[in-house]
């Protein structure tokens, strides 16, 4: 219970921190719709709207993969970087130092975060839905499965991000730039994988999140000839719950030797 109550003024805090720049709510809810808007016009280029069916298997490709996009973004940004941001407002020594939970506090960073991400990722689907036509949703509840598994997945490379932050520091804003768009094409997220290199294809066949990726937007659209692309949906999904399951534990222990180390150094709160 005690944790709870950290963990929910620990999210109110980040609340309240949000809602003092407004403009930045309405700033990212726009952006989402530019992004769709030149999605839909490239789109447009390799479909056409004659049957009146929908924009099809590769605007599920696109769509479903861009959700996964966003929320990869937002764990690396939200966990991993702001704790960057602590150490420049001089607040993370004096937080760590306290009995607070140092798992609560990580989290807290991103689930306000995370609700606001889903929000605009439904209203584009919405509008992609009314202005190009219907998306493919098929076998939901699987696909609901694969989403949260493939957040709790995020989650833990955002706490192994975290960790990353606390040696690198200043550097960490390049990295996440870095990570963000390498695991955007090696994933890839926007496109299929049929149309990567085959050299590049096995550098992504090793990495769980392109199995979340394929298992998603497959599932969604559901299974049509070639998806999904990298193993049966069967081994994917064992992927997805293995990566799910394990990748918080291991980002998080990563960050707690991390911390220990800055701690040790006396480097946690340095600027």
């Amino acid at each position: 219970m005690k944790d709870f109550l950290t963990f929910y003024a620990m999210v109110r805090k980040q609340l309240i921190v949000m809602t003092r720049y407004p403009i930045n709510f309405v700033s990212s809810f726009a952006q989402v719709f530019l992004i769709m808007f030149m999605i839909i016009v490239a789109m447009s280029l390799f479909t056409g709207r004659g049957s009146g069916s929908g924009i099809g298997n590769l605007g599920g490709t696109i769509m479903f993969g861009f959700v996964l996009f966003m929320f990869l973004s937002d764990t690396l940004w939200t966990i991993g970087y702001n704790i960057r941001w602590e150490q420049v407002q001089g607040t993370i020594e004096s937080l760590y130092l306290s009995p607070a939970s140092k798992f609560a506090s990580l989290v807290s960073r991103v689930t306000v975060s995370l609700v606001w991400t889903g929000l605009n990722c439904v209203a584009a689907l919405v509008f992609v839905t009314y202005v190009a036509g219907a998306l493919p949703y098929e076998n939901t509840g699987l696909a609901a499965y694969i989403l949260v598994l493939s957040l709790s997945g995020t989650f833990g490379m955002g706490f192994a991000f975290a960790a990353f932050t606390l040696v690198a520091r200043e550097s960490a804003n390049l990295a996440a730039n870095a990570f963000q768009f390498t695991f955007m094409g090696l994933c890839a997220m926007f496109f299929p994988f049929s149309v990567l290199p085959k050299e590049v294809l096995y550098i992504s066949k090793v990495i769980p999140l392109s199995y979340c990726v394929d298992a998603f937007r497959s599932t969604l659209m559901g299974y049509p000839d070639g998806f999904p692309e990298l193993l049966p949906i069967e081994a994917e999904i064992v992927i997805v719950t293995a990566f799910g399951l394990l990748m918080p534990v291991i980002g998080y222990g990563l960050y707690k030797i991390a911390e220990k180390k800055a701690r040790i150094r006396g480097s946690l709160g340095e600027y």
